[in-house]
């Protein structure tokens, strides 16, 4: 049986393709990625960390039941510990610790396109719209990683410990319990929010598209 989630993948098409086959992935895990493209990446990834964390605690208030929102708080909890404390010891590596340094630099379009999305889907207070959002952001995330994880660089932890984020049996766990979620949503939707909901998915994985190609513009 086809669910909610696949067919909002199928349509994504090729983008999603080369979403998860991009060349910041392979580079990153090579290990040899040049590290101001990694650098532009990690600062702007980090701006919408807080947006993101909004989201989701928000679809963890809109879950139906308490069952639904305990793994969204445990995933919560991983955001903003381990990752947000990659994202510290990384930007002290690259001589931007301070965040008086990294807030001289300006937000990329991308960068503020999706926080934009996450704050728009936040307040519009509907759980499939946020799941749709959430479910590209680590769905996408978990595939790339799973293509690389095997031959994956081990020599430094800025390029590594972003692939182990995002591969594993943890990180499936959280991508099927979000994927879980919004199929059930899908099952439930009338035709006009299912397509607000293909209509937020695809609106993610052009933004995530435009995110890792920002990395090499310049």
């Amino acid at each position: 049986m086809t669910t909610f989630t696949d067919k909002l993948r199928s349509e994504a098409g090729e983008q999603w393709d080369r979403v998860i086959n991009h060349k910041f992935t392979t580079e990153l895990a090579s290990g040899k990625i040049n590290r101001e493209v990694l650098k532009r990446y990690l600062i702007q990834d980090h701006r919408f960390l807080d947006s993101f964390v909004v989201l989701l605690a928000s679809m963890v208030a809109k879950a139906r039941t308490l069952e639904d929102r305990i793994p969204g708080c445990q995933f919560l909890a991983l955001i903003t510990g381990t990752e947000n404390t990659y994202f510290e010891r990384s930007f002290e590596k690259l001589g931007c610790a301070e965040k008086s340094t990294r807030d001289k630099i300006p937000n990329e379009p991308c960068t503020s396109a999706f926080i934009n999305l996450m704050q728009e889907v936040a307040q519009s207070g509907n759980l499939g719209e946020m799941l749709s959002v959430l479910v590209v952001c680590e769905w996408s995330y978990l595939q790339w990683g799973q293509k690389v994880e095997n031959h994956t660089n081990r020599d430094d932890f800025m390029t590594y410990e972003w692939v182990d984020l995002h591969s594993g049996e943890g990180f499936e766990g959280v991508v099927n319990y979000l994927r879980g979620l919004l199929d059930r949503e899908g099952d439930v939707l009338d035709d006009v929010n299912r397509e607000q909901c293909k209509k937020r998915f695809l609106q993610a994985i052009e933004i995530e598209e435009q995110f890792f190609d920002f990395a090499y513009s310049k």
